[in-house]
Order: structure tokens, then C-alpha cells, then sequence
């Protein structure tokens, strides 16, 4: 009888809170919502935020101790051709079950979502009809971050707080990851320990190795060859166009990680085929090793 009693009392007492909380609403116009529960995407995270507070964001396929990161767009919308890759291999991914089951696929689209949004103008993903036509005849049109930093001279490898990019000097930040982005970038590599780092740029038509001050890491060699061969890229060993200070590829050396460049050959084409060959490539690479 007295348990009946105490669910009463508390039956009676939840009735009127909720009555005081609708009263409440009304009276002031304050719409009381319910508390929020957190939708969970399969594969999706926010792994960081830009200088304006665009999501920077990763998909991720499989389950396999050999985990790959491929990284698009770190370069805005001045590259935004390496961020529809991105994206076309994401779609892939949801369709097709090509990763070898001890391999992990990890793909940040859009490394530079401010910079993207300065040249496309929408939020989140875009397609081919959203770019402007004359977005990629702009010379450097939203490379930089809102810092107007480069953020591929921001990570710490020979950092140095001017680099160049062609014959221009750029800023590499106020010290190493002091950019937002280029920290979600290093805190997703510390967390994860990715096996290997590919980031797709445009426009040099080559494969690049990386390094840092101790050269280039054997590995890193290995997959630049299988990408390069199978997308028929152009291998190139060492970046020597021009001196390049505190790159992503750099830093990833130097913490012992290999890392490539995929360059494509224009700022206006995916070339999907040649790039899904060299994808290919590098997961059967991995595919065919054991941690």
C-alpha cells in the first residue's frame, strides 16, 4: 500500500512540473523544447572546426588495423577539384566493398572549408554545376584560410613564419598549428595513427614523396610508386620548384608517417579513373600487409 502511495506522489508531482513548465511557455513566449539526442552517422565525424566555424569533417570505411587517410581540399577553392574527388570517393565507399578487410579508410573531403565556401559559395558539399566559371582562372582565389594563412606551410616541419608558393610570399601562420584546421588535421593523425597520409591537390600532373629533415621514408616511396603507376602520375621524389616550408606531407615525415602528394593535372577535372586506379593501388598495398 505504500509503494501504490508513492508512485502516486510521484505520478502526481511529475504532472505538475510539466504544468508549471507549459504555463511557463505561454506566459513568456519561451518554447520549452525537449532535451536533444545526438544522431549517430556511421563513419561520420567532426574532426574540427575552420576560423569561421565551418565543420571540418571525416568518413570513415572498414575496420582493419591498417588505417589510410586521404585528405582533399586542404588549398580552398582555389583546389576545389580535390575536394569533389574527395566526395566522389566517399559515394565509392558507400557502394562499393572494395577495402580489404585489414585496411581502414578515413577521408577528410574538405581540409579548407572557408576557403571553399570564398569560391563556391554554399555551404557543406557542392557539385560541378555549383562552380563558378570563372573560379579556376583566379589565380589563388580562396587557397588561404580567413587568417589568409596558408595552411599547407602551417604544420611543423622547417617552419618558418613566410614561405612562398611560386613566387609569392605567403603566411604559414603565427607558429606552427596555430590555424584551426591544420590542428584538426594533427590531432586526427596523433589519435589515429593513420599507416599512411594522401592528400590530393592540383594542378602539377605528378605524384610527390615527402620528407622532413631525416629524408625520405622507404614506404613513403612504395606507395608514391604504386599510385603513380597505376593512375599514370608522373613520380617525382622531391618538391623542388620552389622552397616549400612547414607542409602537412613534411610533418608527417618527420613523426614518421609516410605521406604522398597527388597532384592532378588541372584545377577543372577529377580525373576519377586514373585516381580510382591509383586508390586501388594503395589499398592493395596495405591490403597485403601484416601489422
Amino acid at each position: 500500500m505504500k509503494i501504490i502511495k508513492a508512485i502516486i506522489v510521484i505520478v502526481v508531482l511529475g504532472a505538475c512540473v510539466f504544468l508549471a513548465i507549459s504555463f511557463f511557455s505561454r506566459e513568456t513566449g519561451v518554447e520549452v523544447l525537449p532535451t536533444p539526442t545526438t544522431l549517430e552517422i556511421p563513419g561520420y565525424k567532426v574532426v574540427g572546426k575552420s576560423v569561421e566555424g565551418r565543420n571540418i569533417e571525416s568518413y570513415t570505411f572498414g575496420n582493419g588495423v591498417q588505417h589510410l587517410l586521404f585528405v582533399g581540399g586542404i588549398h580552398g577553392g582555389y583546389e576545389w577539384n580535390s575536394v569533389l574527388l574527395a566526395y566522389e570517393f566517399i559515394d565509392y565507399l558507400k557502394e562499393n566493398s572494395t577495402i580489404p578487410g585489414n585496411v581502414t579508410v578515413t577521408i577528410i573531403p574538405s581540409a579548407n572549408p572557408d576557403g571553399v565556401y570564398k569560391v563556391i559559395g554554399k555551404e557543406g558539399r557542392f557539385t560541378l554545376a555549383d562552380i563558378p566559371k570563372e573560379a579556376p582562372a583566379t589565380p589563388g582565389l580562396g587557397r588561404f584560410n580567413a587568417h589568409d594563412v596558408d595552411l599547407n606551410r602551417n604544420f611543423d616541419c622547417k617552419w618558418k613564419p613566410e614561405s612562398t608558393w611560386r613566387s609569392q610570399i605567403v603566411s604559414a601562420g603565427t607558429k606552427p598549428f596555430s590555424e584551426p584546421e591544420a590542428v584538426a588535421i594533427r590531432d586526427f593523425v596523433l589519435n589515429n595513427k593513420p599507416e599512411a597520409v594522401i592528400f590530393w591537390h592540383s594542378q602539377a600532373n605528378a605524384v610527390y614523396a615527402s620528407e622532413c629533415n631525416a629524408g625520405i621514408l622507404p614506404e613513403t616511396l612504395d606507395i608514391m610508386n604504386a599510385y603513380s603507376t597505376a593512375a599514370g602520375y608522373q613520380a617525382i621524389k622531391s618538391f623542388d620548384a620552389y622552397p616549400v616550408s612547414g607542409d602537412a606531407e613534411g610533418w608527417l615525415a618527420s613523426i614518421n608517417i609516410p605521406a604522398i602528394t597527388v597532384e592532378l593535372k588541372t584545377h577543372e577535372t577529377v580525373e576519377w579513373e586514373r585516381n580510382l586506379d591509383g586508390f586501388k593501388a594503395v589499398l592493395g598495398y596495405y591490403g597485403k600487409k601484416i601489422k
